[in-house]
């Protein structure tokens, strides 16, 4: 990052120059202000740069607009405090959930545009904001929230040890001197201990997976399987697809259905099947995934695996629940499919939304109506 415009890419012998022009690669405490001109060489620096800023006076940040060109390249792209944007009116949201929202038209707020030479230059930068600042809270914001690796791992030694969270997390706590030398609380503690309990499968438990799939491998070739391990060694997703799923997805794999709404009883994984439509109308299954979680790098494994699975033949259309990181990752392995939101979860929303309204019934029933007996276009705008 630099001010000057005329100051090229920097490189292998401009190193100590990099780094006393960019904040993010200094080891001192001293945090730059952002300022109109300022040159960075991709749009992680940028956001690298502005949450280090961020960080350090209190406020946390969140990716506002941006336009992607056609050959993938961003042209520009904001970045603004969450606290941006003008506060819902309970009502508008739902009457039946009331609740505070943190939005009060905070306007600081950065942006960057592409140039020529592919480095970005800020050109709107609003410092000030409209609401009070203050950088201790800074380590409660998720974007500043991380668990170092040793720390995760003396966390799960203790929670095996049958010591519970609490005290489990008091420890790490006493020996950091305090709450305030800790980028993380007792929440986040709690949800890594559930995760990495769901992964530590039962004695015999690992070993029978493996060698089941290799059993079916051995008495059917077309028998695909796939195991994903974390970097202690242990299962966190599988995915598995036998010969009739294989053939099934040549000839009815136009439209598929993905859903991870589903648990198993024992490890508490979602079971997250691919489902077709075969010439009768009856349900098909492409293959099957037992998943770790539900973030987008699980689900681009998963899609990937299958992808792969499947002849590298994606589908024309994919329908899903609305999943922000089913989304992301469909993106990324799907490019070219259309994706779509299941009906079912779009319909059972209509009470949780719509209940709290006098004419809810007769809401309902035009919804209802206009969905299920429209059969063109039309006919459905039209309702």
């Amino acid at each position: 990052m630099d001010i000057d415009s005329n100051h090229p890419t920097l490189s292998g012998g401009e190193e100590v120059e990099e780094a006393e022009n960019n904040p993010s690669l200094n080891e001192s405490d001293e945090i730059e202000e952002p300022k109109k001109g300022m040159w960075f060489t991709s749009k992680q620096e940028v956001h690298e740069f502005y949450a280090k800023y961020a960080k350090n006076l209190g406020f946390a940040i969140a990716y506002r607009t941006q336009n992607v060109r056609s050959d993938g390249k961003v042209k520009y792209f904001g970045i603004e405090c969450t606290r941006a944007q003008k506060r819902t009116k309970r009502s508008e949201v739902n009457p039946l959930k009331p609740s505070l929202s943190s939005k009060i038209d905070c306007k600081a707020r950065i942006r960057a545009i592409l140039q020529p030479d592919g480095r970005y230059k800020l050109t709107t930068v609003v410092l000030d904001h409209t609401h009070d600042l203050i950088p201790s809270d800074s380590r409660h914001f998720p974007m500043n929230k991380r668990i170092r690796t040793p720390v995760k791992r003396r966390l799960e030694i203790n929670d095996e040890a049958g010591i519970g969270v609490s005290r489990n997390f008091h420890s790490i706590v006493v020996e950091a001197g305090g709450y305030e030398a800790l980028t993380f609380d007792e929440r986040d503690v709690r949800n890594h201990i559930e995760n990495a309990r769901r992964l530590r499968l039962g004695v015999g438990d690992a070993e029978s997976v493996a060698f089941y799939f290799h059993r079916m491998q051995q008495e059917n070739s077309n028998f695909y399987s796939a195991i994903d391990f974390d970097v202690d060694g242990r299962i966190r997703n599988l995915f598995w697809a036998d010969a009739r799923s294989r053939a099934a997805y040549k000839a009815f794999g136009d439209v598929v259905s993905f859903d991870a709404t589903y648990l198993t009883n024992k490890y508490d994984m979602p079971f997250a099947p691919f489902v077709g439509v075969n010439h009768h109308g009856q349900s098909i299954l492409f293959g099957c995934g037992l998943l770790s979680n539900e973030n987008t790098d699980t689900f681009v494994w998963l899609f990937k695996e299958w992808l792969n699975c499947m002849s590298a033949t994606p589908p024309n259309a994919i329908i899903t629940d609305q999943c922000r990181a089913m989304q992301n990752a469909i993106q990324i392995v799907f490019p070219e499919a259309r994706h779509r939101w299941c009906l079912w979860h779009v319909m059972k929303k209509i009470p949780e939304k719509l209940r709290g309204y006098s004419q809810y019934e007769a809401i309902k029933f035009a919804l209802q109506s206009a969905v299920y007996d429209s059969f063109r276009k039309d006919e459905f705008d039209e309702e």
